[in-house]
């Protein structure tokens, strides 16, 4: 095949011109994006219920929802949480689930459920989770002094927001911080008196006034008329006008007996950026949309927003793409230091300018045909894929230096120079071949981990396939075309002289450091073994976690004040806060209360703030920090604070909202919460000491209205109009809407903003003998701590503890016995039994890999025993790549796994072609005595594999070691991978070079 090919070069060139023109095509094409658009097996339900309790709440509204998605297609997992006017049902489904269906599902059991919740919920809001909801950037709006923040609120919805979604490649905009304005109408309490009135007639004088008939028509000769009542209105001195009629038949216009304005809707949630108070707009993209053609856009935008709307000022914050560029520019400096460094390595081993540029030639050509790979497998360009592409850089560079210097050494035996291209392919294709095989063995089975991990691994595995795939087109026809154009004048006699100075010293000192080795056979085995545990041990040395620390200038404070306060107070703390630290930051913003953002699946209530800080350096940022711990914890002590990096996109994608390790338990009795005290006297003798209360066991203080029905009754008072004249009383009462052209304007009744004890002793009730009785009369009052929140799932309500210990399952069987002498039900629940499973998947899916490996291994060598030398190698390698980890004090996470993935391909590569040149020079010299053939061909294919083994060895760690030595999100991505290739490597090249055959030599002499 490659004769047939290589007598063709102009057909070849056209077909790879061809599919290089292909691949320009398909690039532009191709989705750019942070992360692969991953479905999150997770859907949320919220729930707002205004002036509702956390048992209402539950017993209302989220147990019927419960009940009625217990019978979800591919349900795994139910957990409930209610609070005080907020619910939230979070469901998790097994992965692989349709989730565009599950959606699809729990929408329509939710529109089936709507008759039997509360007449007054608003329907619950159904948010599915995917990883392009995480906004790409933040885009800050702060109206200038003297403008209406109601204003600029319709302003942003109705204008700015229609405008960023024009955007070519947005899919949605989410906005927090709207202020609506509202009608207020406001009773003159007196004045009502004084006529016989109640604040009842003033709201029915502006429903029946707002009244809309519904569809009715009427005849008048040949023609039909809808009827509209002319009493709608429209404005506050509409709703002035409208007559008033006690029971008496007194009638009065409306603005005798109350106030009528416009104001602002009462929030409860504040956006803040600094000290200002403003919006946010989160923009989210498309799956198909590029990330780096979009963020453009939006900033071009923005800069005609400040143009056009001169009463707002605009700044873009949190901009996601700096994770992409930094994926960019690293695959980007890879190439350029890949192929400066090839150039480098190259010139000094062959003194040769040609090889350089043949191999700078196939580099960028292997990488775009692999982009064909990707629109095939409908794969975006995005961090994971890129790093895929990075990871099948290493191994492009040692495919290609591998066949030129076969091909140089066939050319140098004498052969003519079409000969020695055929020939020095056809030698190590098999080898070439199986190294690859080897590396997707050991990388493909990783995409059936479960969960995200696997989905993530896909776009990695596809990635690396790809351009190891084409790496062997380019190596077996490419490479040796390009070989045969540049050195088709060029005489053997030429060659002969192409090992530079450089490569015979070194030359040189192998053969030296080979004859000492094998000189003491046994002890240098012995040591080699030794160095597999010493170095593995290394492994339980280091630090275990995700991600890498990446040096983050920005951090978020999330701060739960746990005391009853309003928004308000919310607001005036965290300012006080941002004052304290004025000219400590460079940039601040807060949300504040309940968010408004449709998108927003976690919980917040009016006594929580989420701020979030950018500073100039990381001392700055720490040591700020600890002066804002500090100065919470001074002046509120009740606050709970936790400081943390500022989440990217890969912190929201596999951060987890389940806790560590958690203990629940349902009363098996009651099927309700265990109250107050009897549970903090069982939680006093729980086998752990150290543990937090979980949702369901937090607590906060309440003011519990008790109604007197016996004092009701006496005095011929309906309990039902005492609960509707309470409602009224505190907070805001609607009335109607006001709507027109999809505006609407809500009118509420405003009640006093005074001490609840006065509005008691201050408003009244007729009886049945006319008199008027203050409310104080039939309503008493207690201040109370009750639970906070109420958790249920699967099975019910339930409530837990939350610990953290290295072995938490070692007090199961005490928590089982401290539950059963209470007639507790306990289950035990959180990441740790998540974390363990995938441990086991993890162990399984390494083992199948290995498997893989010796299969395709034994195929290659068609021996049993000699695939064992390569195993054998991988725990060397993995040793040098822990101690480098080791000694830089790098932790073993994602990306150093990774680059084991790299260094292990490399290595593999390295001892197949050893091995395999050894068998080959066996077969030479088999007419020598079987030990004299053996030594022979050990110390010849040392010496012929030893330039391939350290270019490839010496180019890819030169080619890494700039990341060592840079700064900033891109560096600290993948220092960590580059500490495992270097180590790696570096032992890696001596176990090639001595160990292998070493290895080789005590099997063959067992053999014989």
């Amino acid at each position: 095949m490659v004769r047939f090919l290589l007598a063709r070069p102009i057909a070849v060139l056209m077909v790879f011109l061809a599919l290089m023109v292909f691949s320009v095509i398909v690039f532009r094409t191709l989705p750019i994006s942070l992360l692969p658009p991953i479905d999150v097996p997770q859907i949320v339900i919220k729930v707002n219920y205004p002036n509702a309790s956390p048992e209402a709440i539950e017993q209302n509204v989220l147990s019927p929802i419960r009940e009625g998605l217990m019978t979800l297609n591919g349900l795994e997992d139910v957990e409930s949480k209610a609070g005080s006017e907020t619910g939230t049902i979070r469901l998790t489904f097994d992965y692989g689930t349709k989730m565009e269906l599950a959606y699809i599902d729990v929408n329509e059991k939710i529109d089936r459920l709507t008759n039997s919740l509360p007449s007054d919920l608003a329907r619950p809001q159904v948010i599915r989770i995917n990883t392009n909801d995480i906004p790409v950037v933040r885009v800050q709006v702060i109206p200038k002094p003297g403008f209406d923040f109601t204003e600029i609120s319709q302003l942003t919805e109705n204008v700015l927001k229609k405008r960023i979604e024009q955007l070519e490649g947005v899919s949605l905009v989410d906005i927090n911080g709207k202020k609506e304005r509202i009608i207020t109408v406001t009773p003159d309490k007196a004045a009502l008196r004084a006529l016989g009135m109640t604040e009842d007639n003033v709201i029915n004088a502006i429903q029946f006034g707002n009244e809309e008939l519904p569809g009715i028509s009427v005849e008048d000769g040949q023609f039909r008329y809808y009827l509209r009542l002319a009493t709608r209105v429209d404005s506050p001195h509409d709703i002035m006008k409208l007559p008033v009629t006690s029971e008496k038949g007194v009638t009065v216009d409306l603005a005798r007996v109350a106030m009528v304005q416009y104001e602002t809707n009462e929030v409860l949630g504040h956006h803040l950026f600094g000290e200002k108070e403003g919006l946010v707009i989160t923009v989210h993209k498309q799956a198909s949309a590029k990330m780096n053609e979009l963020l453009p856009k939006v900033y071009e935008a923005i800069e005609l927003f400040k143009a056009d709307y001169n009463q707002v000022d605009f700044e873009l914050t949190q901009d996601q793409s700096v994770l992409l560029n930094a994926g960019i520019s690293n695959l980007q400096t890879s190439l350029l230091f890949g192929g400066l460094f090839a150039f480098g390595v190259l010139f000094l081993f062959m003194g040769n300018y040609r090889m350089p540029i043949i191999i700078g030639i196939s580099l960028p050509t292997s990488l775009l045909i692999s982009f064909l790979v990707f629109y095939f497998f409908k794969i975006s360009i995005n961090v994971i894929s890129l790093s895929g592409l990075a990871l099948g850089l290493g191994m492009l560079i040692d495919n290609a230096i591998i066949v030129l210097d076969n091909i140089t050494r066939k050319r140098l035996d004498g052969l003519p120079i079409f000969e020695a291209c055929v020939q020095g392919v056809n030698e190590v294709m098999s080898a070439l071949v199986s190294s690859v095989l080897t590396t997707l063995a050991v990388f493909i089975p990783l995409v059936f981990l479960s969960g995200i991990s696997g989905a993530l691994f896909f776009d990695q595995a596809v990635s690396v396939a790809a351009i190891l795939g084409v790496s062997l087109l380019v190596a077996f026809i490419f490479l040796p075309m390009l070989y045969h154009f540049f050195y088709r004048k060029k005489a053997v006699q030429e060659e002969k002289g192409d090992d530079s100075r450089f490569f015979k010293i070194i030359l040189k000192g192998y053969k030296s450091l080979f004859k000492k080795v094998f000189s003491y056979k046994k002890l240098s085995f012995g040591v080699f073994i030794l160095l597999i545990p010493a170095g593995l041990a290394l492994g339980y040395l280091l630090q275990v976690e995700g991600l890498p620390p990446i040096e983050k200038f920005d951090a978020v404070v999330e701060i739960d004040w746990n005391e009853p306060i309003g928004v308000e107070q919310n607001k005036d703390r965290v300012l006080s806060i941002l004052e304290s630290m004025k000219g400590a930051y460079l940039k601040s913003e807060t949300d504040l209360g309940v968010r408004q953002f449709l998108l927003f699946d976690g919980e917040s209530s009016l006594q929580e703030a989420n701020l979030y800080f950018l500073f100039e350096s990381q001392d700055s940022k720490s040591l700020q920090m600890q002066r804002l711990q500090e100065l919470v914890s001074g002046n509120y002590p009740n606050a709970q604070i936790s400081v943390l990096d500022a989440p990217n996109a890969f912190d929201q994608l596999f951060a987890s909202n389940i806790p560590f390790y958690e203990v629940r338990w349902k009363d098996l009795a009651t099927k309700k919460p265990i109250e107050e005290g009897r549970m903090d006297e069982w939680l006093s003798v729980f086998p752990v000491k150290e543990f937090s209360r979980g949702p369901g066991l937090q607590k906060e203080a309440s003011v519990i209205f008790r109604l007197d029905g016996g004092k009701l009754a006496l005095y011929g008072i309906n309990p039902r109009d005492l609960q509707e004249q309470v409602k009224q009383l505190f907070g805001v009462y609607p009335i109607t809407d006001i709507k027109r052209f999809g505006e609407i304007t809500p009118i509420k009744l405003k009640a006093d903003k005074t001490n609840f004890e006065q509005i008691l002793n201050n408003n009244f009730l007729r009886g049945k003998d006319g008199n008027e009785y203050a409310l104080s009369n039939f309503i008493s009052f207690d201040y109370e701590n009750h639970y906070k929140f109420v958790t249920a799932d699967k099975g019910g309500l339930f409530q837990s503890v939350i610990f953290d210990s290295k072995n938490p399952t070692a007090y199961n069987a005490e928590i089982i016995n401290w539950a059963a002498d209470k007639n507790l039900g306990v289950s035990f629940f959180g990441q740790y039994f998540k974390d363990q499973e995938r441990i086991k998947e993890l162990v399984s899916i390494l083992l199948i890999s290995v498997l893989l490996l010796y299969f395709i291994l034994a195929a290659q060598f068609e021996s049993f025993i000699q695939p064992l030398i390569i195993i054998a190698t991988l725990p060397l390698g993995i040793g040098g790549a822990f101690f480098i980890l080791f000694l830089t004090g790098t932790s073993l996470n994602v990306m150093s796994a990774i680059g084991l993935v790299v260094m292990l391909g490399i290595m593999v590569n390295d001892a197949i072609l050893k091995i395999d040149t050894i068998n080959r020079l066996k077969e030479q010299y088999s007419n020598l005595p079987v030990m004299e053939a053996l030594d022979k061909a050990l110390y010849e294919a040392g010496q012929i594999r030893l330039k391939p083994i350290l270019m490839t060895s010496i180019t890819t760690i030169l080619a890494l070691l700039p990341v060592v030595f840079s700064s900033g999100l891109g560096a600290d991505l993948q220092r960590p991978l580059v500490f495992s290739v270097i180590g790696g490597l570096t032992i890696g090249t001596f176990t090639a070079l001595y160990f292998v055959p070493l290895a080789y030599w005590f099997i063959s002499r067992r053999e014989t």
